[in-house]
């Protein structure tokens, strides 16, 4: 991935706790192209890890994508931020951000042969790579709809802008209103199996599409998401022990840390991507012991099989786990 130091020109307040932030090159040179679904990797002093903040757009023009004068990120301030969303929102025009990419894990499906209507999902700030999903289809003339949901109308950021973009094509829903409150099973009740959805936004939002598409025949390669949010711990998690069978190693790793975490203070160097259980990167074998799958990458057969585990995510249901690493 590409690395850059881009300047903030502009900030706008979408609503109290998200706001754009609007980059650009020096000089006004153009930004490498991105693709719908993309997002920055940004550098935050303090912080071991980039923070990911996918790049909107309201735009259905093609130039927004392929030559872009300036990056537009949304970013949400979360009350138990690890220090990133506090960083983000305490910049100011003018500041500038170190930052990789754009990075696509999060890509629209190439258009099909007889295309049926695209439907996109998003929950508070997951709006961000949905919007610039629905700006790409629409700039394409293909077919889509959308459904933004949150707490309360008042805090579904960029409404006008999506308006303008969508028209009818947009169905906003709030949590605190019984007539237009998002209901997952009766949305995906009113779809077809053939259609792609889309859902990137909380984590309870995605589980409930995944595990409705799925109750319903829908085919995974139909289904795709994006989630932000990396390991946290459950309520009744508890340490447990892991051996390195290469080295006969063996690690605590407790309630609120992941195998990954622990390796790493351990001295090892294990492999690992996003972090969040969806790319595979980290997957390893499992010689003894029974893994607690948290992860959106294995199977079900594979996650019923117990032989292997995302080491970034996942944990153990039994004391002990001996890993082929």
């Amino acid at each position: 991935m590409q690395e850059m130091e881009l300047t903030i020109s502009e900030i706008r307040t979408e609503t109290p706790l998200i706001r754009s932030l609007y980059l650009r090159a020096p000089e006004g040179k153009s930004l490498p192209p991105f693709s719908p679904g993309a997002h920055l990797q940004v550098k935050v002093p303090g912080l071991a890890d980039a923070r990911c903040y996918s790049l909107v757009t309201f735009s259905a023009e093609t130039d927004t994508f392929d030559a872009p004068q300036a990056y537009r990120l949304g970013v949400r301030l979360e009350a138990e931020s690890s220090g990133g969303s506090r960083f983000m929102h305490a910049l100011t025009a003018g500041d500038t951000l170190k930052v990789s990419g754009p990075k696509n894990d999060f890509p629209l499906h190439a258009t099909e042969a007889g295309e049926s209507e695209t439907v996109l999902i998003a929950g508070g700030i997951g709006i961000t790579p949905i919007a610039a999903m629905a700006s790409a289809l629409k700039a394409a003339g293909r077919p889509w709809s959308m459904h933004y949901s949150g707490r309360s109308l008042d805090q579904l950021a960029f409404r006008d802008e999506l308006a303008a973009l969508a028209g009818p094509a947009l169905h906003l829903h709030a949590d605190d209103d019984a007539v237009t409150r998002l209901d997952i099973g009766t949305l995906l009740d009113a779809l077809s199996t053939s259609q792609h959805l889309y859902v990137c936004g909380p984590k309870g939002m995605i589980d409930a599409v995944i595990e409705g598409a799925k109750a319903r025949g829908w085919p995974a390669c139909k289904v795709h998401f994006e989630l932000f949010t990396t390991a946290a711990p459950v309520a009744g998690d508890t340490p447990f022990e892991v051996e390195l069978s290469q080295s006969g190693q063996i690690l605590t790793i407790p309630a609120d840390k992941t195998i990954v975490e622990v390796m790493e203070e351990a001295g090892c160097d294990p492999m690992y991507d996003c972090k969040r259980g969806e790319c595979g990167v980290c997957t390893a074998t499992v010689l003894e012991g029974e893994p607690d799958h948290r992860d959106y990458f294995l199977s079900d057969a594979e996650k019923a099989g117990g032989k292997l585990i995302q080491i970034c995510i996942s944990r153990a249901k039994s004391p002990r786990l001996v890993l082929d690493l």
